[in-house]
């Protein structure tokens, strides 16, 4: 019996969506980076460690939390970080230099160049420190280097603006850390920019006035041009700086401003032998380069290489 072969049947023609075709693989949601402050390299130099101030240092501080710290607290309190932050200055370096010297503190550009900065700290000044209360070695020592540490980033009105300012922004960012020594008070008298603690009060009575972030904008605005006092603080603020020291000075009573006055004339004074003494180290210290035969760091290529300084330059090129 045979059979006949039948037709094959063409398949049915598939329904296609007039859609692209999706990808099997997610869209990707993980966000961009967000703006970071930038890094840099800290460096210690330690020429005697068996000096009792580099001991309490050492027992109260590591080096690198410190140092790491107080650049935090620094380029949080003044600046907000942007994609190339070209507001913020060029600081590269920070060399915590531990010295047997009269003083505190003070900070220079190192000899390669103003990019590269140096903290100088008297030993002697931190062997001095109480160690009552517990904390107060380690306090201090962290307060002083958050004050220099901003004289490492903050803007000086291209070298025009007061003395005073510059110590006071310093030490209100020292307030706002936490770490204010218990010697210190608000005080009312004297010039607004008698500077460190005197004026410091001054700039947090302005935050709490005209808002979180005013002492940014002092800063700031210290940034590309010069510091001319008639036009600077009513441009930020829309008075002059004599009435807003006027208005600071209300918040105090009576009493108080019978006390801060002469506390006001006594910060003058101290403000007037401090900037002597400083003038005098960084004589000193200047002369104490020049003689030096040490290895120093230069760059090169991007790249850092020690070479020896010779005797009586001022300047490695």
């Amino acid at each position: 019996m045979s059979t006949t072969p039948s037709k094959p049947t063409p398949s049915p023609i598939p329904n296609r969506s007039a859609s692209p075709p999706t990808s099997s693989k997610p869209e990707s949601t993980r966000p961009h980076p967000r703006p970071a402050f930038p890094t840099i390299t800290l460096r210690l130099k330690v020429p005697d460690l068996n000096h009792p101030g580099a001991c309490i240092f050492f027992d109260n501080c590591n080096p690198s939390t410190a140092l790491s710290s107080a650049v935090d607290l620094v380029l949080g309190c003044l600046y907000k970080p942007t994609k190339t932050n070209a507001h913020i200055p060029p600081t590269r370096s920070v060399t915590l230099i531990f010295r047997s010297m009269p003083g505190v503190a003070y900070t220079v550009g190192s000899s390669l160049d103003n990019d590269h900065k140096e903290i100088h700290l008297s030993m002697d000044y931190i062997g001095g420190v109480s160690s009552n209360p517990p904390n107060r070695q380690h306090d201090e020592i962290q307060g002083v280097l958050v004050h220099e540490m901003v004289h490492c980033w903050q803007w000086n009105g291209i070298g025009t603006a007061p003395s005073g300012l510059i110590e006071g922004i310093a030490d209100f960012v020292r307030l706002k850390a936490g770490l204010s020594p218990p010697h210190w008070k608000k005080e009312y008298g004297g010039d607004w920019d008698a500077g460190y603690q005197h004026t410091a009060y001054f700039l947090e009575w302005l935050e709490n006035i005209y808002g979180v972030g005013s002492v940014r904008k002092i800063n700031d605005r210290l940034r590309e041009r010069k510091y001319i006092e008639g036009e600077f603080w009513k441009d930020l603020f829309g008075k002059d700086v004599c009435e807003l020291w006027e208005d600071y000075s209300k918040t105090f009573d009576e009493k108080s401003k019978g006390d801060g006055a002469e506390r006001g004339e006594k910060a003058k004074r101290n403000k007037e032998e401090e900037e002597e003494e400083e003038g005098e180290e960084d004589e000193k210290a200047k002369g104490n380069k020049e003689e030096e035969d040490e290895v120093v760091l230069v760059e090169k290529h991007g790249e850092e290489q020690k070479v020896p300084k010779e005797k009586g330059e001022g300047r490695s090129q």
